[in-house]
């Protein structure tokens, strides 16, 4: 209610000013100066009350409680009245211990005088009048739980607790409630943006399963056998010849796909009296890859008529049978003697290519083109494997599906940082100029606030607990608290002159405190292409400080020791709880601090050049970094220095970056924000490239980085990369040298 009442005041203040009412504005500020009720904030009602107690100021705060008692305690129901009367005796009791625990006997016996006529008659108050008295009253019997510090606290605890359910449960009037309608509305806008992208979901699922039936549709009609070639291997030799001769009008059909292809032309070469195959015919073999089961019996015939056992082959044959009765008796032989062969093949399970058994009829210049037939065949049937996979459409599941690409184009100069904070709703972005922008992209995409800095500014991190504040790091040595809703700074500390370049901000998880990376300035310009052209390196092998700040009293805490010397630290991250701080400095070591000792519990030397990102794995067992050599290493921080995987990373990944334009123009642009980022489980990995980010799968057990996912959407180098997974759809964020950043919604695909 406090919140909604300091809202209802500004905008009243600010309704009032666009009137130009000014006499009725002086007015009300006058009064809300002199509130009473300190805008419903019971903390400050409390205070009020103690502060009464400190000073001695016994009428004050009589007339405040009787004040309090009148204009809220008065309209509860009549059950709730003996608590008022509880808390009213436990703080006159509270002021009386007060005075006679700091010696002030005068106070206490003129506490009696003027409230004696009131309490006289009261039972509770009947032992209370020789208090003054006593010579030692906190190891009196009746008195001694009074004296105890649990007792104060639980009597401040109550009156708190007490007041904050009163304000809670009071009606209020039509203009409070605005800020439970906008949070309502707020919550059913998310609920829509989440069906949304379970619709998306679903609609991609849909299209994708529609997509595989009918590529797996297509492979079946695209390896569907002609009759006549379906049952050719069961055919005498004459019938071979035969169907081959008809080929003219069965071409109709046209035959599809590389087997059949490869085994016509065979035919039309081969001999017109094959040896016979002993083998699984190809025709088995596609329909077993086609998950088909075709009948293998063959009958052997007992009258004039012979019979196959496949329907298309007996039709067929029917025909060939009409037109050779002159040779039914040499074909009906033929046939018995070829199945049985097959039987016996098939009852062993064995493949072989070609039959070791020769017929005394046929001739060796006959039987060698048409083993080079079976070999083709053979050789075309361990292709058709891999071909039926990919025609059915047996492919890897890809690990994300992208819901949707938004872009914020603000900005009109390089992005250096572009961070989300920790609700997943609104984003903070920086960019060269020093323009930071703070905006939202659910339901919409909306900016927020937007600031110009007069210093440059080298970084940015939001604050963990009140997630409206900013922390903003210069170039002359300054760190401001801004404050994204009231869209102005609330205060802002120097750090140290001779260290003017503040290169990094972590603030801590629980809020309290946040580390900052001073550094002095560099000899190269982070905009002097010729450093980088020529082979320079470490622009940043300057001495450095590392500085822990409280976050609410803004004073300095202690400063890290940094071994062998004081270097720039370029990069700092915090684990789940705060208790470790991982570092990345310009002497390619990496340091782990021990946030409850506040001292450096390892370091080693992680990259040749300058450390550009760290970060702590999924399960914080190890850290990864990135340097200017170009490695993506992932270190054990159970052991100092013992590397768990080292991978390569192509340099438009790591930096510096370089934009390219007309006339041999190049822009610059040293690593600032985060290079890398994770997702919510920690399997995969999203990095920078020159088109846009790329997701990568982190396997330990391989050497080369899988590629699963590229973002792309972007014309110009990616410099900083972010992923939030707070929302239930993984949120990337991909900002590059011509100021464009891309929102892209994933949806992960559960395995």
């Amino acid at each position: 209610m406090a919140a909604a009442a300091e809202r209802t005041d500004e905008l009243v203040r600010e309704y009032l000013l666009f009137r130009g009412f000014t006499a009725a504005l002086k007015q009300l500020d006058a009064e809300i100066k002199a509130d009473r009720e300190k805008g419903f904030r019971v903390d400050k009602i409390v205070d009020q009350l103690q502060q009464f107690v400190q000073s001695y100021d016994l009428a004050a705060l009589r007339d405040y409680w009787n004040y309090l008692d009148r204009r809220l305690f008065s309209r509860l129901e009549d059950v709730y009245r003996p608590t008022v009367n509880k808390l009213k005796t436990s703080l006159f009791r509270y002021y009386l211990i007060h005075t006679v625990q700091t010696g002030r006997n005068d106070k206490a016996q003129e506490f009696f005088l003027k409230q004696a006529s009131e309490l006289q008659n009261q039972a509770e108050w009947k032992d209370w009048f020789v208090l003054p008295f006593l010579p030692a009253p906190d190891s009196n019997p009746t008195f001694a739980t009074y004296f105890s510090r649990q007792w104060a606290d639980t009597f401040i605890v109550s009156l708190h607790n007490f007041l904050s359910v009163l304000f809670q449960c009071m009606p209020v009037p039509v203009i409070l409630n605005f800020e439970a309608e906008c949070l309502r509305s707020s919550l059913i806008q998310e609920e829509n943006e989440s069906l949304r992208h379970k619709l998306f979901a679903l609609q991609a699922e849909s299209s994708r399963m529609k997509k595989e039936e009918l590529e797996v549709e297509q492979a079946v009609v695209h390896h569907k056998l002609p009759a006549y070639v379906a049952n050719m291997d069961r055919l005498g030799d004459s019938e071979l010849a035969m169907t081959c001769s008809q080929r003219s009008t069965a071409h109709s059909l046209q035959s599809r796909g590389g087997f059949l292809s490869s085994f016509l032309s065979q035919s039309k070469k081969g001999p017109s009296r094959p040896a016979h195959p002993t083998g699984a015919s190809p025709t088995q073999t596609g329909s077993m890859l086609l998950g088909k089961k075709e009948p293998t019996n063959h009958q052997s015939a007992k009258g004039k008529e012979g019979t196959v056992s496949c329907k298309d082959g007996k039709s067929h044959f029917s025909g060939l049978v009409a037109g050779e009765s002159s040779s039914l008796q040499q074909r009906q032989k033929r046939l018995q003697e070829h199945g049985k062969e097959r039987k016996e093949l098939l009852s062993k399970g064995t493949f072989q290519g070609q039959s070791a058994e020769k017929k005394t009829d046929i001739s060796t210049a006959e039987t060698e083109p048409c083993s080079e037939l079976h070999a083709e065949q053979a050789e075309t049937s361990t292709k058709m494997p891999t071909s039926s996979a990919e025609a059915v459409g047996v492919r890897q599941e890809q690990p994300f599906i992208v819901l949707s690409q938004e872009e914020y184009g603000e900005h009109h100069s390089s992005i250096m940082y572009c961070r989300v904070d920790c609700s997943g709703r609104r984003v903070a972005s920086l960019d060269v100029d020093g323009v930071i922008k703070v905006w939202s992209f659910n339901p919409i995409m909306q900016t927020k606030a937007s600031s110009i800095s007069k210093s440059p500014l080298l970084s940015l991190e939001w604050a963990t607990k009140r997630d409206r504040l900013l922390l903003l790091g210069s170039g002359v040595g300054t760190v401001r608290l801004y404050d994204t809703e009231a869209k102005k700074n609330l205060c802002e500390i120097s750090i140290d002159e001779d260290m003017p370049r503040i290169l990094s901000l972590a603030c801590s998880p629980s809020g309290a405190s946040f580390v900052c990376s001073a550094a002095a300035q560099s000899p190269i310009s982070h905009m002097d292409f010729s450093a980088v052209s020529s082979g320079g390196k470490s622009m940043n092998q300057v001495p450095g400080k590392l500085l822990l700040w409280d976050t609410k009293t803004m004073k300095q805490q202690l400063q890290f020791s940094l071994e062998p010397e004081p270097i720039a630290i370029n990069c700092t991250a915090f684990n789940h709880n705060g208790n470790l701080l991982v570092t990345g400095a310009a002497d390619g070591i990496v340091r782990l601090f021990d946030m409850q000792q506040h001292e450096c519990a390892m370091s080693w030397k992680a990259h040749d050049g300058e450390v550009y990102s760290v970060e702590f794995s999924y399960d914080e067992n190890t850290v990864y970094s990135i340097g200017e050599d170009g490695k993506f290493i992932q270190w054990n921080i159970h052991r100092s220095g013992l590397k768990v995987s080292e991978y390569d990373l192509p340099s438009e990944a790591t930096g510096p970056f370089v934009l390219s334009g007309y006339s041999g123009y190049k822009q610059v642009q040293f690593p600032r924000g985060r290079l890398f980022a994770f997702d919510s489980e920690g399997n995969y990995m999203l990095t920078c490239s020159s088109t846009g980010g790329v997701i990568f799968k982190l396997n330990g057990e391989e050497k080369v980085l899988e590629s699963c996912l590229s973002l792309g959407g972007h014309r110009a180098p990616v410099v900083t990369v972010d992923w939030s997974t707070a929302m239930d759809c993984g949120t990337c964020l991909t900002a590059s040298m011509d100021g464009k950043i891309k929102l892209t919604t994933l949806l992960a695909q559960k395995s």
